[in-house]
């Protein structure tokens, strides 16, 4: 039996971990479940333990919550050539974990609003609502796309993807699917990046193994 766990909820951030694991060449179980009423199950909840959001990590006796947290364990633990994370003290990794975190602290918290604002707003108009909040989902991919026209390759930081793209790749997609905020507008690198991410062997081999699918 493998000796990494990794608790995949459809349609969650655990895609991001399946990635980079893929990338990684290592072995690993999954157990998977479909959200029950837009939520995971009962019993994966209380397996996993937490707060009962997914991906959760298990690797021997070590239990890893949040995906920018095992992500960046399994690059310093994994990673021996520093691919995705580079070592501390190179300037790049410092590069590597600011998408690392954007990809939830800025990027995830304001498309997230919208999606609550649709989920739970009962009264007044929810599409002025969603069209205020949209602002800093636009000022956010607007930066993305500069940046995208920065690099010298295909991914955020060149030609090979790092953490940065294994953590992002979930958020462009949830965003660009959901349409959150990106009513009229459109971000060609952006929509290309996704792409690029999505047609790595690594994410084609997770999304085969995990059947994810937003």
């Amino acid at each position: 039996m493998a000796p990494i766990t990794l608790y995949f909820l459809q349609a969650s951030r655990s895609i991001r971990i399946a990635w980079l694991l893929e990338e990684l060449g290592l072995d690993y179980e999954v157990k998977f479940a479909d959200r029950e009423n837009q939520k995971a199950p009962q019993w994966m909840k209380e397996e996993a333990g937490g707060l009962g959001k997914f991906p959760v990590m298990k690797d021997g006796d070590v239990v890893l919550y949040e995906s920018g947290n095992i992500t960046e364990y399994i690059c310093d633990k994994y990673d021996t050539e520093h691919r995705f994370l580079p070592a501390i003290g190179d300037p790049k990794r410092y590069q590597v974990q600011q998408w690392v975190h954007a990809a939830e602290a800025t990027y995830m918290l304001h498309a997230l609003a919208i999606t609550y604002a649709r989920w739970n707003q009962k009264g007044g108009d929810v599409e002025a609502t969603e069209a205020g909040l949209s602002v800093n989902v636009q000022k956010d991919f607007d930066y993305l796309e500069a940046e995208l026209g920065k690099s010298k390759g295909k991914f955020l930081l060149g030609d090979s993807p790092t953490a940065a793209d294994t953590m992002m790749e979930f958020t462009v997609d949830f965003i660009l699917t959901r349409e959150l905020g990106t009513k009229g507008k459109t971000w060609d690198k952006v929509v290309a990046y996704r792409k690029s991410c999505q047609a790595t062997d690594g994410w084609k081999k997770a999304q085969k193994k995990t059947g994810h699918r937003l």
